[in-house]
């Protein structure tokens, strides 16, 4: 598997026994509570199936895919921020894959089949139905690329360093600026640089 696949035709959901589901839920609750961003909170989900590699940072209450944690991929040095959501199958879509030192904010949801490249950035709140490609800002809902970073929002980067590296991603206009367009970019005080 590359850390997502899609199913197409009839599909089936396995048969989930009641004792490994009630243990996996519990596991899963404990994850949400418990202490340890890099240490009892990844112990837990990875004994519930989850795919963790190394330096992961995982924040209260993250919910990591109930029903089939073993859908999900985190990579090395990754961020997933309080109370993120990481949904890794419906339907024939499944999978969730967050590649190295990539970092997803606070209140933000993954939906299956995604993959979150090598160092992007899902602000917070955001609503991932697509790919992100790598060392790329997303936001929104849907979420839509806002900017490409020149690093990693990692640990040991500060936030000044991680800003000067950002370049904005021009979004597609709606076309030429029409005459109450330039009107009222006109009226509209700029500032002025104060040096």
């Amino acid at each position: 598997m590359t850390g997502t696949e899609a199913k197409s035709g009839n599909w089936m959901e396995p048969r989930e026994s009641v004792l490994h589901g009630a243990f996996s839920r519990i596991l899963q609750l404990l994850a949400r509570i418990s202490p340890g961003g890099r240490t009892l909170r990844v112990l837990l989900h990875r004994a519930r199936g989850v795919r963790i590699g190394s330096g992961v940072w995982i924040g209260y209450d993250a919910v990591l895919e109930t029903a089939r944690p073993d859908l999900i991929i985190i990579e090395d040095g990754a961020t997933i921020s309080i109370g993120a959501m990481i949904v890794a199958h419906f339907k024939e879509f499944r999978g969730v894959r967050i590649e190295r030192e990539a970092f997803i904010g606070p209140g933000a949801i993954i939906l299956p089949n995604v993959v979150v490249g090598r160092g992007a950035v899902v602000k917070a709140g955001s609503v991932v139905s697509q790919s992100v490609p790598p060392l790329t800002i997303v936001e929104g809902n849907p979420a839509v690329a806002v900017a490409k970073c020149g690093v990693a929002l990692r640990q040991d980067i500060s936030l000044k360093t991680f800003s000067r590296t950002l370049q904005p991603v021009k979004a597609p206009g709606p076309g030429p600026a029409t005459e109450p367009d330039r009107q009222l970019a006109a009226a509209t005080p700029r500032e002025s640089a104060i040096s």
